[in-house]
């Protein structure tokens, strides 16, 4: 049988929050496992949205209970991008993802666009 999901691992640097749950959760490595197409009992495919079961960490007060959390595929990026913006903007963020892609440095190269040139660029944009 094919395996319809994938293992990962994601690591938060700070404690953070998701979307209806009322606990913060701490930094540190969660277990991910995500859903790679609608499971076959969907009565809906096109209408399945993509989740992930976060395995979450021991409480001390029940140390050997295993929790997980199913929460959205987007959810736990915004979870992520989050803990990665260390207080900077969200479009400081996306600009430092787009300036470490190989490819847009191509076709920044290419163009004839330097990085100072894009930075300048997007501070213009904010404001």
């Amino acid at each position: 049988m094919e395996d319809l999901t994938s293992k990962t691992v994601a690591v938060f640097s700070r404690p953070f929050n998701l979307p209806d749950f009322d606990e913060t959760l701490p930094a540190g490595e969660y277990e991910v496992e995500t859903e790679l197409v609608s499971p076959p009992d969907q009565k809906d495919p096109e209408a399945w949205k993509a989740s992930v079961l976060v395995k979450l960490h021991s409480q001390l007060s029940h140390p050997g209970l295993d929790r997980t959390l199913t929460v959205s595929l987007a959810d736990l990026d915004h979870a992520r991008a989050m803990d990665k913006l260390t207080g900077r903007t969200l479009s400081d963020f996306f600009l430092e993802e787009m300036l470490a892609d190989p490819m847009i440095r191509l076709v920044m190269e290419a163009d004839g666009f330097s990085e100072a040139q894009v930075r300048e660029l997007y501070s213009r944009s904010e404001t």
